[in-house]
């Protein structure tokens, strides 16, 4: 399976075989793969907090509309058999 994040993160440590420094590939390597799962999971807590909004709203949306305390005006209990 084709994974872009991989692909990128195995470019970037392949290119930096030229320097032959491991330790400062592997940094960058780490660094780049830390920011991006770091900027998705901020993504998907975003994601869930707006959908717990939305599910809130909904739920709760029934008790913002206006109760009228006027009893309804049973015409049928005034009117004589």
């Amino acid at each position: 399976m084709h994974d872009p994040f991989e692909e990128s993160l195995r470019d970037l440590l392949q290119s930096s075989v030229l320097a032959h420094d491991d330790n400062a590939a592997l940094g960058r390597v780490l660094k780049t793969a830390n920011r991006q799962a770091g900027a998705g999971d901020l993504f998907a807590l975003l994601g869930h907090w707006f959908e717990a909004l939305m599910i809130g709203l909904n739920n709760g949306s029934p008790h913002i509309m206006p109760v009228s305390r006027r009893g309804t005006l049973d015409s049928s209990a005034d009117k004589a058999d």
